[in-house]
């Protein structure tokens, strides 16, 4: 018998029309003129929805760990990864796709058919923030770097400090110092 790496909640969502879905929790301001907003690109999508949904999500008690908006196989998926201190479960999911999705219907920011996904980011899930080393110290993880410390680009050990922007990870044994600014990715490992 396995775990399950996450769980998640999907809905189908398409442009609305002739129906009014109130969206609690906008917040004024928050997205200028987004009717004059023709033709959003893909990171301005992403843009647009995290600044809606950190403190949404906030409110809820939850931490939004990602924004993902591709095109894959079966169409365009918007994917967000959130998380909290006592893990995710279904009904956490599920309340965020329904605050996501009526905000999205109303705003209509995403100009085309796509699917919407809510799940926790995983064991493996990526560490993108300052705090997330703190909180995750004492765990492994995976840590791909922009350039080459002593001719390596990726790391896996464990996160010991990180203090100043400076990333310790005990690698073999013997640590390992990285500067915030030279991680482009970084993810627990198991």
């Amino acid at each position: 018998m396995g775990f399950a790496r996450f769980f998640y909640c999907l809905l189908n969502v398409g442009k609305t029309t002739n129906q009014q879905i109130a969206a609690p929790c906008i917040k004024e301001n928050l997205l200028k003129n987004i009717c004059d907003i023709v033709s959003v690109g893909e990171e301005k999508i992403v843009q647009i929805i995290s600044d809606y949904a950190e403190p949404l999500l906030e409110d809820m008690g939850l931490e939004l760990v990602e924004v993902q908006f591709r095109r894959e196989g079966h169409g365009w998926v918007l994917r967000l990864f959130i998380d909290s201190p006592d893990g995710i479960n279904v009904d956490d999911c599920a309340a965020v796709s329904r605050e996501i999705s009526a905000y999205l219907d109303v705003e209509d920011v995403i100009e085309h058919h796509y699917s919407l996904e809510v799940s926790s980011p995983g064991l493996e899930r990526a560490l993108k923030k300052r705090d997330d080393f703190i909180r995750f110290s004492g765990r492994k993880a995976r840590v791909k770097l922009r350039e080459p410390l002593n001719e390596q680009r990726v790391f896996v050990g464990i996160i010991q400090t990180f203090e100043d922007d400076l990333l310790t990870l005990v690698v073999d044994e013997a640590p390992v110092q990285v500067q915030f600014d030279l991680i482009a990715k970084a993810r627990l490992s198991l």
